[in-house]
């Protein structure tokens, strides 16, 4: 393996950094200049390593191909770099998709988090001290492992019982569990984050919002689950890695902290705001986007309303996030109208086939 140019800051060891949040949070990490950064990735159906062109000449960063379930990999990758942080993105994230195929969501989310978890925890008890006191494992979880709310419930705390609904959510709980367990019988100092539904640049297309954006430009039905009246709090992902690094340079260890965007709104309201935006941005002669809605048959045990209190990482952290839903959807709509070829990169074959298998027989 290569050898980074280490800059006199911190070193990062980031996992699934060419999804979605993790390619985000790897541009801010490395534009901050927050930490060098190992990543490692194997490459998913939602991985675009186009994402992360723009450091391909960078010497601090450097990418990995390989699966968190291979022990021996992680634990040379941790012996070569000497990582100060371990922080764990890698995940299969899509509801509708655990439903179709439960089992890659619990070998990657439960065993996977599990093989990191040993490689890390043989990795940190071989550390000397000052290195092993200041080592953390974050790892990226979900606001779904508390199950659903009715409208007036309060919004979800660290102490709400977990009650996943779905195998995604099922397997992340399994998954967080895991990681408090090692805190505690070990001593690895492990933090965990649970957050609301991200949205921002370089999302895979089969998310709501990005979902929506592509439907819409390209004339085809835009589906709704249901009634449309689901919610979700949504937190863009700018906001969502400034609120990881804050957690991993000042959390207390063994906690978790809920990361939320303080804007609950219904899926019908999300598309059509998108609709709306798309009108401007991208008007057609006698045509409205929102013509393209359709409500499709809801899928099995579809959670009702999520929303997240995240008066702990205000309160304790000093954190909130800067963006309000509308000025970040307006950024999100602008990034996809201007980045075609990436859009067009991810929408392959298999993709269409998912999406006529998802959408299209309901």
């Amino acid at each position: 393996m290569a050898n980074l140019k280490i800059d006199e800051i911190p070193t990062f060891l980031v996992t699934g950094g060419v999804g979605f949040i993790g390619a985000n949070f790897i541009l801010q990490a490395r534009q901050s200049k927050w930490a060098n950064i190992i990543n490692l990735d194997k490459l998913t159906y939602a991985s675009n390593l186009q994402s992360l062109a723009e450091l391909q000449n960078d010497p601090n960063y450097y990418f990995v191909l390989g699966d968190i379930n291979n022990y021996e990999l992680v634990q040379y990758i941790l012996q070569q770099y000497r990582p100060d942080a371990v922080i764990n993105f890698a995940a299969e994230t899509h509801v509708d998709r655990s439903i179709f195929s439960p089992q890659s969501f619990i070998q990657t989310n439960v065993v996977g988090t599990f093989q990191l978890l040993e490689a890390s925890k043989a990795y940190w008890q071989k550390l000397t001290s000052p290195k092993q006191e200041n080592f953390r494992f974050l790892h990226i979880s979900t606001d779904e492992v508390y199950g659903s709310l009715n409208p007036t419930d309060p919004a979800f705390r660290e102490d709400t019982p977990y009650a996943p609904n779905s195998p995604y959510a099922a397997s992340k709980a399994s998954a967080d569990h895991l990681v408090r367990s090692y805190y505690h019988t070990y001593g690895l100092p492990t933090l965990t984050t649970n957050c609301s539904n991200n949205y921002g640049p370089l999302q895979f297309p089969e998310k709501l919002i990005p979902l929506t954006i592509l439907n819409a430009l390209n004339g085809k039905t835009l589906p709704i689950y249901g009634d449309g009246q689901n919610i979700r709090d949504w937190l863009y992902v700018g906001d969502h890695c400034d609120a990881i690094h804050l957690v991993l340079k000042e959390g207390l260890i063994g906690e978790s902290y809920n990361i939320g965007g303080l804007n609950e709104q219904t899926n019908l309201a999300v598309v059509e705001n998108i609709c709306s935006i798309l009108d401007d941005l991208s008007p057609k002669d006698n045509f409205k986007h929102s013509s393209l809605i359709t409500f499709i048959k809801d899928r099995p045990g579809h959670d009702r309303r999520y929303a997240i209190d995240c008066s702990k990482i205000s309160q304790n952290l000093n954190w909130q996030p800067k963006e309000n839903f509308d000025s970040g959807l307006l950024k999100t709509v602008h990034w996809y109208l201007n980045n075609s070829a990436w859009l067009e990169s991810v929408c392959t074959g298999t993709y269409q086939n998912w999406i006529q298998q998802n959408y299209e027989s309901r």
